[in-house]
This record gives C-alpha cells, structure tokens and sequence, in this order.
C-alpha cells in the first residue's frame, strides 16, 4: 500500500488531496479502480473493502475528496465554493497526479456514484473504461422518500434526534447508529473502518463543512443518464435506504446498464456480502 498527498489548484490556491493505492500502478496488467466516497464529506474508510480488487490485479485508489478526512479543510470557504464541478477537478487532478487518466474505472459508492454520473455526463473522459454506481439516489427527491419510510418504522427517540439534527452530537449519533444497523451497514458490531469514517464528520471535532453547504439540494440527473456513455453496473442492498425505486432511474435511462440487487445487504454490501461483493464487481470490471 502507497499513500500522498496530491497538490490541487483551485481558485488561485493550492490544497491538497490525500490517496491510498493498494497494488501496483507501474507494469499494471488491469486498468486500476478509482473509488469515490459517499457524502458528501465522508472519507474513504468505509469503503476499504474494495481494496479486495487488488487481489484480481486491479490497482485500487482511494482518496479523500476535499474538506474531508486528511485533505485540506476550507471550514472558511462560503457557501459558493462548494459544488459538484470542484470535485470533477479534484478527480480529474488526481487522476493526472498518478499518471491514470487514460485507462480507469470508477467505482462510485452513495453521493460518489452521483458525483460519477455527473463526471462521465459533464466530461465524458475519455480514459473511463466501466463504472459501477452503488448505493447512489439519481434525484434527492426519492432519496428523502425512502429515507423517510424507513425511518417510520424505528422509535421516537430516533425519529426526533435525527429531526434535530447533529447540533446535538450524542443524541444525534446514537440515532446515526440506530439507524445505519439495519439500512447502513448490517455488520454487527459496526466494522472500524466504518466507524472512523463516522467519527471524521459526526465526531467530537467532525468537519461537517462540506455536508452543510447544500450542494445537492434538489439535485437530479435523471434527465442526463442517457448521456452515460459507458459501461455501467448499478448495486443496491435489499435493505438499502437506495432502494429499488431510488436506483431505477439509472437502470432504466443508461443505456444497456446491468443491476444487481444484494439480498442480504443494506448501503455497503462490500462489507455485508463482501465476497460475492467483490466476484460481481470483478467479473463485470473484467468484462
């Protein structure tokens, strides 16, 4: 495993965006997996598991996008800093950083595989090869939907502390919790992986910047996923808050697009069902 630091001008000023590659990015016989994190303003922690693909000769990055995790924080920048562009430059950068703009995948989990289909229909790079979205709304409006009809089924005490809001932490992260064991993850007790990328934006000194600027209010792609113009796998957990109908419209509008739907998974089946997780991914990624 290698990690860095890659320098990322934006607006006049240099930040810098954190990575972790497992496997060999010289003498490469695959093309290597980029994976985006959910959010936004999560980190790559939780989705580690992917780090499996090395073993079938994909070179695996991981990275944490900007405001999040060990990349710079901008807890100063307004409101207007912050949206989906910004974060195309900071893969695009990256991805010239290590030398893989010309052949990769991208694996895009919740908010990164949103921010995935806003890549391939804003830039449509031309080194993209396959692209798996997994777990990721297609509009916000049937993203609260779901989250609100699942939610009905749990107690009071969760339904108001998560109404409130993380102004207050403890109550805020106990219902977190409460929640994510049956539609967040369903590895009981919660993998560390899993809890650090938690502690990053909802712990004691979390940076929920990123979170707090909105850049997905009334956000849809549904209308542009005919303009997805590679191969695509869409993944979802049968517990997943991304449930069938949340992650249809990505079926239904990329053209010749596969799904497959875990059945014993919630949003991380790469932790829930993690070996036939990663024979899915693989096989398709290998197509």
């Amino acid at each position: 495993m290698k990690e860095g630091l890659a320098p990322f001008t934006h607006e006049g000023e240099t930040h810098q965006t954190y990575y972790k590659v497992f496997g060999e990015l010289e003498g490469r016989t695959r093309p290597p997996v980029v994976v985006l994190h959910g959010g936004p303003g999560l980190t790559h922690d939780y989705t580690l598991p992917h780090a499996d693909l090395a073993n079938q000769s994909f070179p695996v990055v991981f990275y944490d996008q900007l405001g999040s995790g060990r990349s710079t924080h901008l807890r100063e920048k307004p409101l207007s800093f912050w949206g989906i562009d910004l974060f195309l430059d900071e893969l695009d950068n990256l991805l010239q950083h290590l030398g893989i703009q010309d052949e990769f995948h991208i694996v895009g989990q919740s908010w990164g595989g949103m921010m995935a289909s806003e890549y391939v229909v804003r830039r449509h790079p031309k080194g993209l090869r396959r692209l798996v979205i997994e777990g990721s709304p297609a509009d916000m409006v049937s993203w609260g939907r779901s989250f609100k009809a699942l939610l009905e089924k749990f107690p009071q005490w969760v339904k108001d502390a998560l109404a409130k809001g993380p102004s207050d932490r403890v109550p805020y992260w106990n219902a977190t919790l409460e929640f994510y064991k049956v539609h967040g993850c369903r590895v009981q007790p919660f993998p560390e992986d899993f809890i650090r990328t938690l502690e990053f934006k909802y712990g004691e000194n979390g940076d929920r910047t990123v979170d707090g600027s909105h850049i997905l209010k009334g956000w849809t792609i549904v209308d542009r996923l005919h303009d997805v113009d590679v191969p695509t796998l869409v993944v979802n957990g049968a517990y997943d808050i991304a449930d069938d109908e949340v992650v249809k419209p990505y079926v239904e509008n990329i053209p010749h697009s596969k799904w497959v739907k875990f059945d014993n998974s919630s949003h991380t089946p790469f932790w829930e069902e993690r070996e036939k997780y990663m024979q899915v991914v693989g096989e398709f990624l290998a197509e």
